[in-house]
């Protein structure tokens, strides 16, 4: 599975971003012709090799032709991208990177979100530099994105409301409950923007994951520092075999109401658990009690524990990392003489190991045809894939 790294030692930024992924073999043609599909005006891209601090690197900008003030609310900026000629899953993860930006100002300055106006989210130059991360990263095939800890810089910023320390607000605000640092560089090194298409898409921050590197990609920054000021992008395959970490969730509770726990699955499996059940266990003096058991991947751990404290009656929990293998899947839609039909198909190096008719497919049929589930789940399974 492809995946990349984000090596933030100098911060990041969207130009950083796209200058990285150019770096990687993003086609600049390209990526002007898929930005062209937004439809906005009086600008033009230009990327170039320079280098910092002895560090050969692609700077990225966009140019505005006619740069003026001008103020949008999330509601303009959503027009924007629905209009456009990009697909859905762009466009989606577009808007999500811009709610990102859109919720964290209206936290900073107490308003409803629909009165959040501000030239900082309706500039050209931010919309180039979010689309063109998302567009470039599918382009390179990137399935997942990983992330180290966040080097935010020190000192102070000023900007439209005045002068405040770094990270700036809204920044602060994106960056809760990721990890973060500063190594004494004084300069604002995490944009708004550039904290937005990171915790928008990163899976997990913190040290490399193994993998098997293919390609390195160096995007430049603005400013002059010390240090190269950088972002590292590895680009390449994850090695882990079919291995996955991931966190299992536990606590034994022996004092709430049994009518609870049905919605308390459901809102844990609605908030990403991979898996919730419960056991029928005996405490000590002979005590009848439930344990809770949800098995979560490691960077949705944390809200899945906050909504057991919020919905349970349980004074701690026990979570420990295991090791998850699973076999490939995929899903195929057959016809048979009742109907079309999914399967889950499942491969341990291309050899099938089962086939699986989906539930909700073949109840459909069952109770369409007037016919036993059973029947229908026969049919399925006796056609060849």
């Amino acid at each position: 599975m492809k995946i990349a790294y984000f090596d933030c030692f100098s911060g990041i930024s969207g130009d950083m971003i796209i200058g990285a992924l150019i770096d990687l073999g993003l086609d600049v043609d390209f990526l002007r012709k898929e930005l062209e599909k937004l439809n906005l005006k009086e600008y033009k891209i230009e990327s170039k090799k320079i280098v910092k601090n002895g560090i050969a690197s692609t700077k990225f900008d966009a140019i505005i032709k006619h740069r003026h003030h001008e103020e949008r609310n999330l509601k303009e900026i959503n027009k924007i991208i629905d209009n456009s000629k990009l697909g859905n899953e762009l466009k989606n993860t577009i808007k999500k990177i811009f709610l990102k930006i859109a919720n964290a100002e209206a936290k900073v300055h107490k308003k409803p979100i629909d009165k959040i106006h501000f030239h900082e989210i309706g500039a050209i130059d931010t919309t180039i530099d979010i689309a063109g991360a998302v567009i470039g990263l599918k382009k390179l095939g990137v399935k997942k994105v990983y992330c180290s800890k966040l080097n935010v810089g020190s000192g102070f910023v000023n900007f439209s409301h005045g002068k405040f320390p770094v990270p700036a607000p809204a920044t602060a605000e994106i960056l809760k409950n990721i990890p973060i640092y500063n190594n004494n560089v004084e300069a604002e090194l995490v944009t708004p923007t550039g904290a937005a298409i990171i915790t928008a898409l990163a899976e997990e921050f913190g040290e490399i994951p193994p993998m098997k590197v293919e390609k390195i990609g160096y995007g430049a920054g603005t400013k002059d520092l010390e240090q190269p000021n950088v972002l590292r992008v590895f680009l390449g395959e994850i090695e882990n075999n079919g291995n996955e970490a991931i966190n299992v969730i536990e606590t034994n509770i022996d004092n709430m109401n049994p009518e609870i726990y049905p919605y308390v699955i459901e809102r844990l499996m609605e908030n990403g658990a991979l898996d919730a059940y419960l056991t029928n266990i005996i405490m000590k003096k002979g005590r009848p009690a439930i344990k809770l058991s949800v098995l979560a991947e490691i960077k949705d751990t944390e809200k899945l524990t906050n909504i057991i404290f919020d919905e349970t009656t349980t004074l701690g929990v026990r979570i420990f990392t295991a090791a998850k293998k699973k076999l490939n899947r995929e899903i195929k839609t057959i016809r048979t003489r009742y109907g079309n039909a999914r399967v889950k198909i499942s491969k341990l190096n291309n050899e099938v190991k089962n086939v699986m008719p989906e539930y909700e497919d073949c109840v459909r049929i069952a109770k369409s045809r007037k016919i036993p589930l059973k029947k229908v789940y026969e049919e399925v399974r006796k056609l060849k894939m």
